[in-house]
């Protein structure tokens, strides 16, 4: 296909509808699919996808996670103490 000619980059014989913002191929009304506000091929749209759903390894029990509990329970058992303390008094 000749970039520029208006013609769909994957249906060569259908007169192109817009421009995917990703790869700037003219594409055509089947070709088209608007994902967040912005019109993708369907290439364009599935990179875009995997990208969304690659997510970070996560660890349940760091260090810093430990430590966080660690000083929770602390503050929950000092601040019972510190009920118990108050509560003696007449």
């Amino acid at each position: 296909m000749i970039q520029g000619s208006g013609r769909c980059h994957y249906h060569p014989d259908r007169t192109g509808l817009g421009i995917c913002v990703e790869c700037r191929r003219v594409i055509c009304r089947e070709c088209t699919t608007q994902f967040e506000g912005i019109n993708r091929c369907a290439t364009c749209l599935q990179s875009r996808l995997r990208a969304l759903e690659v997510t970070a390894e996560r660890k349940e029990w760091t260090p810093g996670h430990v430590l966080l509990a660690l000083v929770g329970m602390g503050l929950v058992y000092g601040g019972v103490l510190a009920m118990a303390h108050l509560a003696a008094r007449p």
